[in-house]
């Protein structure tokens, strides 16, 4: 691994010849050759004042490898970043140099660094001289192996640079054991790392470029497990500058960021939670490879709060395609009746809070409606509202699209698996329709979903937290399907915490003209036609007030679109001809019993005047009669007759 990233360089190789003056004056005799091939820089120093030059080469981007020999390339190693090549003595220099130590003396002796040389006791009989060895680590153990072969009579010692300085400060003769055939070997090798640095600062640099716009802490290693690269967020989480980071033990700069167990399984390790600093983490930690072999490893690590947001986001957006957005608040349900706004107040109330709603009702008394308005009044307005029936899907699939599925859980599954609407609500509403008509099975994992807050994908063990509120809705009585054991005590309970019951339209009979205008005013505007929904309704309204809408809401809703669509065809409600006007509107006018052709006729007519004073004549003017006759209530009448000027017939009395 280079020693920087983005290592400044003008072309040409740059090398730096580190050693004592004896290996340096042997090299100079070959560094002409090179002179082309790269720019080299000698500087006679060894161990430490070698090391403070060769760290100052290395901060300024000056020098691509290093060339030393011996104890002092080891010690330059362990230390640098940079790559340092090493000069090699060889078995055919050493024998050359006993040779030219033989002309000298019979007895020699030989101080190699950490290394003696077996094969020489082999031959020494052959060169007829007495041959003595000896290893170093250090400088100082160098000049103690060399006294001690002068006491014993060596005069003579073959060895490195520092030996040979050694044996001269004693008044001895040295021998070099390097060779020019070693010194250029040193110089090819430290050529082939400088290209190979080279290389990797230009990868590196491009690595870092990323890494610097990267979010996510993220930490390299080599294969000893020592920091190669760390990007800004990695910094300011470690709150330690680069300079004292890069090179260490990833395990010493912080335990928890250790890779060695990766470079040693070559094993990934996903998704695992770190508590750092205080707070909670999300580490991946992958291992590098190149050409199949393990190059390195990195950690790259996430705020678990980053992660969450993500979530949220995610769930959002797959809902957001999947789903309808909410349309509806409080101040879209009409209607001013007592019971309309008692119903208002207290899904006002519910939405205060977060707990679970169960919403009962006739079907088309506006569930739906309600539980959007709760949603986008209470804390979870702007998350998902994820809407589903329970009534409308197969029991299977049912529990599919609830829950979700793994990839390959059942026949036909979907590759790469599904997210299930109790994932996509994450964080916002679930609103569980005609939740009476839920099987059994799914009652029984609904109910450990509302207790333990998270679900199982199908095909899956792994536990998935959810964080939603629940809003289910029900026509049919909930207390009875218990009775009959088609549906759970135990969820009833879970889901009747808190309870807003809707009231049918026929117990707001003065919400009906207001609703119907506006249901006639939404058909007018889309057909872009210039009349008044007063028009439509006024001249009908004692029978859509009288009507018991058993369908509510919602066929108030659809008989209006019919009734204006005869209105535009027929250009106004007085022009429809009284047989179309009974055969398209049935619910509006029931044949009364007990009326003769004459009577049937004019109260099918669109004279509702007519009808009544009909009904009045046949019953002999009993109100009680006249309203059963025309299927309406005896206060219903009463309120018509005030309304059309309609006097009771002379005689009639309170009857």
């Amino acid at each position: 691994m280079p020693a920087l990233l983005g290592h400044r360089h003008n072309g040409r190789l740059r090398l730096c010849f580190l050693s004592y003056r004896h290996l340096t004056n042997l090299a100079r005799s070959v560094l002409d050759e090179y002179a082309k091939k790269a720019e080299i820089e000698v500087i006679d120093q060894a161990y430490e004042a070698a090391l403070a030059v060769a760290r100052e080469r290395e901060a300024s981007g000056t020098v691509d490898a290093f060339v030393s020999a011996g104890a002092n390339a080891s010690y330059l190693r362990s230390t640098l970043k940079s790559p340092v090549a090493t000069i090699n003595v060889g078995g055919y220099d050493i024998l050359l140099a006993l040779l030219r130590a033989r002309e000298r003396s019979n007895r020699v002796g030989i101080v190699m660094h950490r290394r003696t040389i077996p094969e020489l006791d082999a031959i020494k009989g052959l060169l007829r001289t007495e041959v003595e060895q000896g290893a170093y680590e250090t400088p100082d153990e160098a000049v103690a192996c060399v006294k001690g072969m002068a006491e014993r009579g060596f005069p003579v010692i073959i060895g490195s640079s520092v030996v040979v300085e050694a044996t001269e400060r004693l008044g001895m003769e040295g021998i070099l054991a390097y060779s020019v055939a070693g010194v250029r070997q040193g110089l090819d090798d430290a050529l082939e790392l400088a290209r190979i640095a080279r290389l990797e600062n230009a990868r590196y640099g491009q690595l870092n470029g990323v890494l610097q716009n990267v979010q996510e802490a993220v930490l390299a290693v080599d294969p000893d497990d020592r920091v190669t690269a760390v990007n800004p967020a990695m910094e300011a989480l470690l709150g330690i500058p680069p300079n004292a980071v890069l090179g260490r033990i990833a395990a010493e700069v912080e335990p928890d960021l250790s890779l060695r167990g990766v470079l040693a399984s070559g094993e990934a390790v996903k998704g695992s939670v770190l508590r750092f600093r205080s707070r909670d983490w999300i580490a991946n930690r992958i291992p590098i490879r190149e050409h199949g072999q393990i190059t390195g490893a990195m950690i790259t690590v996430y705020d678990a709060r980053t992660i969450s947001e993500a979530d949220v986001s995610l769930r959002s957006q797959t809902r957001r395609r999947s789903n309808r957005t909410t349309r509806y608040a409080l101040a879209d349900i009409g209607g001013g009746s007592p019971a309309i706004e008692r119903a208002r107040a207290t899904a006002r109330r519910f939405a205060a809070s977060d707990l679970t709603v169960l919403i009962s009702g006739e079907s088309g008394t506006g569930k739906e409606l309600f539980a959007q308005a709760i949603h986008n009044l209470g804390s979870r307005a702007g998350r998902p509202f994820v809407a589903i029936n329970c009534s409308a899907f197969p029991d299977s699939l049912l529990e599919s699209e609830l829950f979700g599925h793994e990839e390959g859980a059942f026949t036909g599954s979907r590759k790469g698996g599904k997210v299930g609407l109790f994932e996509a609500a994450h964080t916002g509403t679930l609103f569980l329709d005609e939740i009476g008509d839920m099987p059994l099975p799914l009652q029984t994992r609904l109910l450990r979903v509302l207790q333990e807050r998270e679900i199982v994908r199908l095909g899956s063990v792994v536990p998935i937290p959810v964080d939603l509120r629940v809003i289910a809705a029900t026509h049919q009585p909930l207390e009875e399907l218990v009775a009959q054991r088609s549906f759970r005590a135990d969820l009833l309970y879970r889901l009747n915490t808190l309870r807003l019951r809707l009231p049918p339209l026929r117990d707001r009979v003065e919400d009906v003209t207001t609703l119907a205008e506006g249901f006639v005013a939404a058909c007018l505007e889309r057909a872009q036609a210039a009349m008044a929904p007063s028009a439509v309704v006024g001249t009908l309204e004692p029978w859509f007030t009288a009507y018991g809408w058993p369908g509510n809401v919602r066929e108030l809703e659809n008989i209006c679109e019919r009734l204006t669509m005869l209105v535009l065809q027929f250009g106004g409600v007085a022009a429809i001809p009284p047989d179309i006007l009974r055969h398209d509107c049935p619910e509006l006018f029931p044949e009364p019993p007990g009326l003769d052709g004459a009577g049937a006729e004019a109260h099918h007519g669109d004279d509702p005047h007519a009808a009544i004073e009909s009904a009045l004549s046949h019953s002999s003017g009993n109100r009680a009669e006249a309203a059963r006759l025309l299927g309406i209530s005896r206060a219903t009448l009463w309120r018509r007759m005030r309304q059309l000027g309609i006097d009771p017939p002379a005689g009639a009395g309170s009857r």
